[in-house]
C-alpha cells in the first residue's frame, strides 16, 4: 500500500504564532478524498507516473516535532520512494539541512513502523528520498534549481562522499507552465496567490487585496470550491502568511543593517573615518552608526 506520512509540528517564532492550516497544506496534506486526489495528481505531474487510485494513499503523522519557524509539510511513500514537499515564499539556502533533519525523523518513523532495528548484520533497505521545495515568492529564480548540503560545508568538499539535495521548483505564474498544465490544483493555487500579489502591487490594502482575490476565486470555482467552503479559515491563513513574510523581510533588513553598521565602526576605528563618510561608504543608516559609537564610548 502506498503510504502517506505527514509531519505535523509546532512552529515557534518570536511572537508565538501557529501555522497549522496553511493553504498549501489544506490542498495537499489533509485526509479527505479530494486532497488525496490532488496529492496524487501533483505526484504524477512531478514524476511522470500515472497512478490512478488515491484510496491507496494512507496518511500517518509525526506529532510533537519542534522546529524554529518551520512549516507543516507533506511527505509520503510511493514506488519505494519517500517524498517530502515543502512550500516556501522566501528563498532559503538552508533547505538541504532542513530536509536532512526532516528525513532523519521520517526514516526513524519508517523503521519503527516496521519494527526494524539497526543493530543487526543485515542491511536494512529504506525508500530513496526525494525532496521538493515549491517556491512562490517574489524574488526571481530559475524554474528548477538544486540546493546542495555540501555548499554549506566549512571546508570545501567536492568529493560527493556525503550529499543531500533539495530541488526547488518555482511555481509562480509563467514558470513551469507544463507542470501547471498537468496539475490543475497547483495551477489554481498559483493563480490565486498571484492575484493577491498583483493586488498588493497595485497598492491595495493587504486585507482588501486578499478579500478581492477570494471573491474572484469563489466566482471562478478555483480548487473545486475549497476556498468558498473554508473562506474564513483561508482568509485568516493568508493574512497570517503575508504578516510572516513582512516579518521575515524586516528581520533580513535588520540583519543587513547590523552588518553595515559594524563595517562602518571598523572603518571609523581603523582608518579614523568620519561617521558620515563611513556610513555612506558602508550603506549604513547614519543614526544607527552614531548610536553604536555612543554605546561603544559608554562601554570604554
Amino acid at each position: 500500500m502506498e503510504q502517506i506520512s505527514n509531519i505535523q509540528e509546532n512552529e515557534i517564532v518570536k511572537y508565538e504564532r501557529n501555522y497549522k492550516d496553511k493553504l498549501f497544506r489544506k490542498i495537499y496534506g489533509t485526509e479527505d478524498q479530494r486532497s488525496a486526489r490532488w496529492r496524487l495528481e501533483l505526484y504524477n505531474a512531478l514524476s511522470g507516473k500515472n497512478h490512478t487510485d488515491p484510496d491507496e494513499l494512507e496518511i500517518t503523522t509525526l506529532d510533537n516535532v519542534l522546529y524554529l519557524n518551520m512549516k507543516n509539510d507533506v511527505s509520503f511513500l510511493v514506488d519505494s520512494q519517500m517524498s517530502l514537499w515543502e512550500h516556501q515564499s522566501t528563498l532559503n539556502p538552508n533547505m538541504p539541512l532542513r530536509g536532512l533533519f526532516y528525513f532523519s525523523l521520517l526514516y526513524q518513523n519508517y523503521l519503527m513502523s516496521k519494527d526494524e532495528a539497526l543493530f543487526t548484520t543485515q542491511l536494512k533497505k529504506i525508500p530513496s528520498p526525494k525532496y521538493y521545495v515549491f517556491y512562490i515568492g517574489n524574488e526571481e529564480t530559475a524554474d528548477i534549481s538544486k540546493l546542495r548540503l555540501s555548499d554549506a560545508f566549512l571546508n570545501n568538499d567536492k568529493t560527493g562522499d556525503f550529499e543531500w539535495t533539495a530541488t526547488v521548483i518555482n511555481i509562480n505564474k509563467k514558470h513551469n507552465e507544463m507542470l501547471h498544465k498537468k496539475c490543475k490544483s497547483l495551477y489554481d493555487y498559483c493563480i490565486f496567490i498571484d492575484r493577491i500579489k498583483t493586488n498588493i502591487k497595485n497598492n491595495m490594502n493587504k486585507e482588501v487585496a486578499i478579500d478581492e482575490a477570494i471573491d474572484w476565486a469563489v466566482k471562478e470555482n478555483l480548487l473545486e470550491g475549497l476556498i468558498k467552503e473554508q473562506r474564513a479559515e483561508v482568509r485568516m491563513d493568508l493574512l497570517t502568511d503575508f504578516d510572516q513574510e513582512q516579518y521575515d523581510r524586516i528581520l533580513r533588513r535588520e540583519g543587513e543593517q547590523k552588518k553595515a553598521v559594524e563595517a562602518a565602526l571598523f572603518i571609523i576605528n581603523k582608518y579614523k573615518a568620519t561617521p558620515e563618510s563611513a556610513a555612506k561608504d558602508m550603506n549604513a543608516p547614519l543614526e544607527l552608526v552614531l548610536e553604536a559609537l555612543k554605546q561603544n564610548n559608554k562601554t570604554n
